[in-house]
């Protein structure tokens, strides 16, 4: 032992390396381990297969809960709790003439779809927008047609007169903007203005769907502004979610939804700024498209010439009307007012006119007080609606 100790290193780990050199060696079985494993694995495959029925080969899936907002639609609801329905090609969802094929045990029965209009439909108590007018997204609830075929623009659009039943009255529609940023003006505009003035909401106050209830609530049919792209761009800040040129239509139409997404229950957009954008066929084209597939108007304040808004309204048949006036660009009762008489005065010219104006304190209580003596003076104050017809 003490030779051993004292024997130098390198010694003894030869010594050590003799010494184990003697004594057999153990081997792992890995080949047949690994071979075992194939073998279970080959075998439980065979087993699933034979035994277990699942067409997906045991893929990773799942199951979502599609149009659950369209509930209260009653054709919807019979067609996905029952048997398939499938609407024939004579059938006229205005009067609900027509018929639909019921395929039930592989035999066909000839039933009557009852009209949309009697097709029991429970708004939203808050917001007053129709569940099956909402088309969930990432952006939120944002309107589009009804399976049906029913726009926004005419379900939310206030009842009014047309040309023909106006008696040869000048019509006279007032659209007020910039309401929604603070709820508290903009509920005491909603209270004060005539049912017949259509109201315009900003996308960006603080409980839009409680504001924007309590006017459609009011009797007042709403827009909303959507903010594009001026010329001076960024000096001229519209405000976020800004459509601009030169983006990628997909870009653009984020933002767009976006806007559309922050409340309901309004009939069109009218837009804040713009000139630049309106002016861009490939820019605004996308956003006129998406309007008319999803029934909501349009207008156009008539800030800037170059807007290409009539023509690509018509493209998209989507319901369009360009304002006459800005009634408040100076800011003071007198000046209003002799606005409004202009007004009047290219109702009296055309059969129609269609004035815009800011929600302004000085701009509400001069259009409520004008409002007052307007059917004495022979005039028709109409929504904004009636003229986009």
């Amino acid at each position: 032992m003490t030779s051993e100790l004292s024997a130098p290193l390198g010694r003894r780990r030869a010594r050590a390396a003799k010494a184990q050199a003697g004594k057999p060696r153990r081997h792992l079985p890995v080949a047949r381990l690994a071979f075992a494993g194939i073998g279970v694995l080959v075998l439980a495959i065979t087993l699933r297969v034979i035994f277990v029925d699942d067409p997906e080969g045991g893929q990773p899936y799942a199951e979502v809960a599609i149009n659950s907002t369209h509930n209260s639609n009653s054709i919807v609801g019979t067609a996905s709790s029952g048997p398939q329905i499938e609407v024939g090609p004579e059938y006229d969802p205005a009067t609900g003439a027509g018929s639909i094929i019921t395929l039930e045990n592989g035999e066909t029965q000839v039933a009557e779809l009852p009209a949309t209009s009697e097709v029991e439909r429970v708004p939203d108590p808050i917001t007053g927008v129709l569940p099956d007018l909402v088309e969930e997204t990432e952006h939120g609830q944002i309107p589009r047609m009804s399976a049906t075929g029913e726009r926004p623009f005419d379900l939310y659009a206030r009842p009014s007169v047309s040309a023909a039943a106006a008696d040869g009255k000048p019509r006279i529609a007032i659209i007020v903007t910039g309401l929604g940023i603070n709820a508290a003006s903009s509920l005491e505009a909603a209270s004060k203005l005539p049912e017949n003035v259509t109201l315009a909401f900003a996308p960006y106050g603080r409980g839009l769907g409680d504001t924007t209830g309590a006017a459609r609530a009011a009797g007042h049919e709403l827009f909303l502004e959507v903010p594009l792209e001026p010329f001076d761009y960024p000096d001229n800040d519209p405000g976020p979610d800004t459509l601009l040129t030169g983006q990628a239509p997909r870009d653009n139409m984020g933002r767009l939804f976006t806007v559309m997404g922050k409340f309901g229950g309004y009939v069109g957009l009218i837009n804040n700024m713009g000139a630049r954008f309106t002016a861009s066929g490939a820019d605004f084209g996308p956003m006129m498209e998406e309007l008319g597939a999803r029934g909501l108007g349009y207008v156009d304040d008539g800030s800037s010439n170059r807007s290409l808004a009539a023509q690509l309204s018509s493209a998209n048949k989507v319901p369009f009307a360009r304002a006459d006036l800005m009634l408040d660009a100076n800011p003071s009762r007198p000046a209003i007012l002799s606005q409004l008489a202009q007004l009047e005065e290219k109702a009296l010219s055309g059969g129609s006119a269609l004035g815009i104006v800011s929600a302004l304190p000085i701009s509400v209580s001069t259009l409520a007080e004008w409002a007052q003596t307007l059917e004495a003076r022979g005039f028709m104050l109409v929504p904004a609606s009636a003229l986009m017809k």
